[in-house]
């Protein structure tokens, strides 16, 4: 497959009229945020997005975008390779009034001046929320203490309940 590089900018309802479907690349390069939570293991963000008009009249844009990263993990902090992978549906709005008017089947992107959407910072922020909140290993993989137990107390410290003085009262 040949990685062509997408436009960073695209006006959803221009391409929508056009039924336009883009697959390209961005370059994770370019994708600061997000490299600011993880490290890079591939090259370029694999993006698909289909632009479309719905029964509605809405203007929608839906597609996925996948690369490859490094985080940490947190039971040992070791480096290990994670595939994010992510599913989007949007449809943009002009204002916040006209976003309050779009069904919530839909998230809702801003356009900004021009009628434009930012289309790299809006896969960004999509990988960015499909990094796990707690990065680790499966247990298999992973070289820290498995057997560690974790939130259990031993029966030996466990405390007897001061209400079981109430039941042989009544």
């Amino acid at each position: 497959m040949q990685n062509l590089k997408l436009p960073v900018t695209i006006s959803p309802s221009r391409s929508a009229q056009r039924r336009l479907v883009c697959e390209g690349v961005f370059k994770l390069s370019d994708m600061t945020r997000l490299l600011a939570e993880c490290e890079s293991r591939s090259e370029y963000v694999q993006v698909s997005v289909k632009f479309d008009v719905d029964e509605l009249g809405l203007t929608v844009m839906s597609g996925s975008s996948s690369t490859l990263v490094a985080l940490t993990c947190q039971r040992c902090n070791e480096s290990f390779d994670k595939a994010l992978e992510v599913d989007f549906t949007f449809s943009p709005a002009k204002n916040e009034e006209a976003a309050e008017k779009i069904p919530s089947y839909y998230d809702v992107v801003e356009l900004d001046e021009n009628g434009e959407v930012n289309l790299r910072e809006l896969v960004e922020e999509e990988l960015m929320l499909a990094i796990p909140l707690i990065p680790r290993h499966n247990i298999q993989d992973c070289s820290a203490d498995a057997d560690s137990v974790w939130g259990e107390l031993p029966e030996e410290l466990e405390k007897p309940n001061p209400f079981d003085l109430l039941k042989q009262l009544k």
